[in-house]
């Protein structure tokens, strides 16, 4: 302690119960938000639980790049490749980012394939079930129909990474860096060697003496 101050006298024990925070409602909070996912499950059924299709994405900078995410929405290019109207896309679960742009043929091709594999499973109710529309899925197809409850909507899957480390024909197989070092240890240890083979060859000829 510093200087000639008062010592501090701070009295912590003074009503400390109406300051406490406990954690005794935990397993009843528990049970309300699994209520609650079942009471949104079945407020929203038959559509996804989990939301919208989102579009598969590479975060920005070298550090993240390597891993694809889940992205805010797809770009307008992807859904006009795709043959989806942007203002048809939220209406059937799909969203859209008007500002994202593509900056790879790769990757505006991936969201378009993931696009039309959404819609060839896409299940479109009728607004009326009496009056079916262009589109609208048969009365078998509703009736087999079930939400998809466990995930997201066509989660994001990790490609297999490929090109690690790949053969290049022609290429020298001589290991570069084992190379340097037994380069760096040679030079390291002329000295000594010279000296051992020296003291070698002076106690061969004088044995032969």
């Amino acid at each position: 302690m510093k200087h000639n101050n008062v010592l501090p006298n701070q009295h912590f024990r003074k009503g400390w119960q109406t300051r406490v925070k406990t954690w005794f409602n935990q397993p009843g909070a528990k049970k309300t938000r699994r209520v609650n996912r079942i009471k949104k499950a079945a407020a929203i059924a038959p559509r996804p639980i989990d939301g919208l299709l989102r579009p598969a994405i590479r975060a920005p900078t070298v550090r993240y790049n390597l891993k694809l995410r889940a992205g805010r929405g797809f770009s307008l290019d992807e859904l006009k490749a795709a043959g989806i109207n942007r203002k048809e896309a939220l209406t059937i679960g799909i969203s859209v980012d008007h500002r994202r742009k593509n900056r790879s043929e790769e990757g505006l091709q991936a969201n378009v394939a993931r696009l039309s594999e959404y819609k060839s499973k896409l299940v479109l109710f009728p607004r009326k079930a009496n009056k079916p529309k262009k589109g609208d899925a048969s009365k078998e197809a509703v009736a087999a129909a079930t939400q998809v409850s466990l995930g997201a909507v066509l989660p994001v899957v990790q490609p297999e990474q490929t090109d690690l480390k790949r053969k290049i024909e022609g290429a020298q197989s001589a290991n570069a860096y084992y190379t340097l070092r037994i380069a760096r240890s040679d030079k390291k240890l002329k000295g000594v060697r010279e000296a051992r083979a020296k003291a070698a060859a002076e106690e061969e000829k004088a044995k032969n003496k």
